[in-house]
């Protein structure tokens, strides 16, 4: 695997850790009753970028789900 390779499989792992962990946030704060707070907000945004990065790699065929 190239250097280049492995750079992209590393930024791929930190974003689907990023993803799994802002899901992971927002059903905490979800079984809070906290879903109008502001923070439960941004992780929706978050959320959004991560999964559209996420939704591009699948496009070009560099991700299976």
């Amino acid at each position: 695997m190239s250097e280049r390779e492995e750079k992209f499989e590393k930024m791929l792992q930190a974003i689907q850790k990023e993803y799994n962990d802002t899901i992971s946030k927002m059903e905490m704060l979800k079984t809070e009753g906290k879903t109008k707070t502001v923070t439960y907000k941004q992780l929706m945004g978050t959320k959004v970028s991560l999964q559209n990065m996420l939704s591009r790699y699948e496009i070009y065929g560099l991700l299976e789900r």
